[in-house]
């Protein structure tokens, strides 16, 4: 299939389950094996990945003009900024001291599909419990969670390293354990995003700068662009559906989707 066909079906892809407890990351392998995308296949996903994760700073824009202007002098926008930084912390810790690992090792064609499989099945059977026994919520603004509750909510994203377990996901169910509303959790997750995906974006382009021709630059352009436009809706719909419906939705999806891969592999 055409590389910009490719970049625009993968982009959308991208968009769409980037903030959806389902795994982008899954998603992406799965499909972009599935269209036979070649090169730059080893930096596209982590950028069109980001286009997606700047979809928040255009929907959020306010909320980070602030912050960044407040910093100076406003108690609550260092706040803020300071638990964003300490979720961000541990997963930026062992992403770089395991990086080689989860590329060479979680993400090895061999593997990643089974491994893939599994989180998907494991994660929705953990969504379904766990919405169930979730304590009765005690933080409800985004702004001003405990830094441990932060420290404790980044420790929760580590557990995304693994392709098929779900970054937003890990983090969501993850702050509704430890007694955070669910469209808080969705909200900080959301902040949170931009420093993850930042710094993963920038190690992974470097790692692959030799791969940056200009016809290489143009498909990854148009699969970033796609990513944030279709994202930038889901932002905007995300937290609304959450709190109404929760995310027992997602859970039954992933299971499905795991014994789907199983079942194929197996043929």
């Amino acid at each position: 299939m055409n590389d910009i066909v490719s970049a625009i079906l993968l982009g959308f892809i991208e968009g769409l389950t980037e903030f959806l407890p389902v795994s982008s990351t899954a998603h992406l392998l799965l499909f972009q094996d599935m269209l036979g995308f070649k090169p730059p296949g080893d930096v596209f996903p982590i950028v069109i990945q980001f286009g997606a994760i700047l979809s928040v700073v255009a929907a959020y824009w306010r909320k980070f003009w602030d912050v960044l202007t407040g910093l100076p002098g406003d108690p609550r926008a260092r706040h803020f900024a300071a638990g964003v930084v300490i979720a961000f912390l541990p997963a930026a810790v062992v992403g770089l001291l395991l990086h080689d690992f989860i590329k060479t090792v979680l993400f090895s064609p061999d593997i990643a599909p089974y491994v893939i499989a599994i989180a998907l099945i494991l994660g929705g059977v953990l969504i379904l419990l766990f919405e169930r026994v979730a304590p009765r919520p005690i933080y409800r603004d985004a702004d001003r969670l405990p830094f441990a509750k932060c420290l404790q909510i980044g420790l929760y994203q580590v557990l995304a390293i693994v392709p098929g377990v779900s970054r937003s996901g890990a983090t969501i169910l993850g702050g509704e354990l430890l007694g955070i509303e669910r469209k808080t959790a969705a909200e900080f997750t959301f902040y949170l995003a931009v420093p993850t995906m930042l710094g993963a974006s920038v190690l992974d382009l470097y790692q692959n700068r030799a791969l940056l021709t200009f016809d290489a630059g143009f498909t990854i352009a148009v699969g970033f662009v796609v990513s944030f436009l279709v994202a930038f809706v889901v932002v905007k719909t995300f937290i609304g559906f959450v709190g109404r419906y929760g995310l027992k939705p997602f859970g039954w999806y992933r299971i499905a989707a795991g014994v789907v891969i199983l079942t194929i592999m197996a043929l």
